[in-house]
């Protein structure tokens, strides 16, 4: 066969075996991770700024991914952890004097090193472009090299002088290992945050009752008020109160009453806390007793309930 145009094919060609791997340019993928901004795909350009997991980011990006409120955000994957602009800090770079930028490249005869790093570590002159491992504080915000971490070892920023933890080092483009080890840390640290302030704020909903209650006794002081004297309770044994004298030459009416209101129901309280103990007792030894509907103790002057200190109201 032949000269006719026809050809025969052969094995090789009829029988198609397994697709190659495709393999990843690591060279472009560090150009990528180091010269773009990861959530727009543009070219990084001051302000940047990074999250807990070593991401870069232009700042405008970020402010305009928050921003936006429709269901299905660009590329949102890529910073679904970042919930507020506080979750990202603004780098302080050091710039490359090397680096020559985009100029003298119009005329298109000049080649482009991708190897050539905008930024440079300020302590040891390590080039910011992927082929040394970076860092930076969330305390301050300050970049430099893994290497100038480890070598000069100190408890202060090597540029600023600001104190940090080990908490507060976050590795720039790390391996999977590494965003792992940080994804773990951020959520141990924001829900470590999370729980001071629902500790806070429980702490102020109870300084606020406590306030209503100072109210609620000044508008109901009489007018003529009860003088303070010594208590003898044994529910108040071991507490030191002054004498009369001494009390009302250093304290105002109005604190004296108040005090006198809280002494009162404190008697009230250790007497119903004495019954309360009395009636498991006699439970337990198996006594039989019928129990009655008891109301909280109250004050006999004034009327004032336990439920009025914390700020509740009395179950009907």
């Amino acid at each position: 066969m032949g000269c006719d145009g026809g050809t025969i094919p052969k094995r090789h060609e009829l029988v198609k075996g397994p697709k190659k791997v495709e393999k990843v340019d690591k060279d472009a993928e560090l150009v990528a991770q180091w010269n773009y901004c990861t959530l727009s795909q543009e070219i990084l350009k001051r302000p940047v700024v990074a999250c807990e997991l070593g991401r870069l980011y232009n700042k405008d990006a970020v402010i305009e991914f928050l921003l936006d409120k429709s269901a299905e955000k660009a590329l949102g994957k890529a910073a679904s952890h970042i919930k507020s602009i506080k979750n990202v800090t603004e780098l302080k770079l050091s710039d490359n004097p090397a680096w020559g930028g985009d100029r003298g490249n119009t005329k298109g005869d000049r080649h482009d090193d991708l190897q050539r790093a905008r930024f440079i570590c300020p302590v040891v002159g390590l080039e910011m472009n992927g082929r040394h491992r970076f860092c930076f504080l969330r305390c301050c915000g300050c970049v430099f090299s893994e290497r100038a971490l480890k070598e000069i070892k100190a408890e202060v920023c090597h540029t600023c002088g600001a104190a940090f933890q080990e908490d507060d080092v976050i590795v720039l483009n790390g391996t999977k290992e590494d965003v792992e080890m940080l994804k773990k840390r951020m959520e141990e640290r924001r829900l470590r945050a999370k729980m001071e302030k629902n500790a806070q704020g429980h702490q102020g909903r109870r300084q606020a009752s406590l306030r209503n209650w100072v109210l609620i006794l000044e508008r109901r002081k009489p007018s003529q008020h009860p003088e303070v004297q010594e208590q003898t309770s044994t529910g108040l044994r071991g507490c030191q109160f002054r004498s009369p004298l001494k009390k009302h030459q250093n304290t105002s009416p109005s604190k004296d009453y108040a005090f006198h209101t809280l002494t009162q129901l404190e008697m009230d309280l250790v007497k119903f806390v004495s019954k309360v103990r009395n009636l498991k007792v006699t439970m337990a030894t198996g006594g039989n007793i019928k129990l009655q509907s008891s109301e909280m103790p109250t004050d006999p002057h004034n009327n004032i309930t336990i439920y009025e200190i914390w700020g509740e109201e009395e179950s009907e």
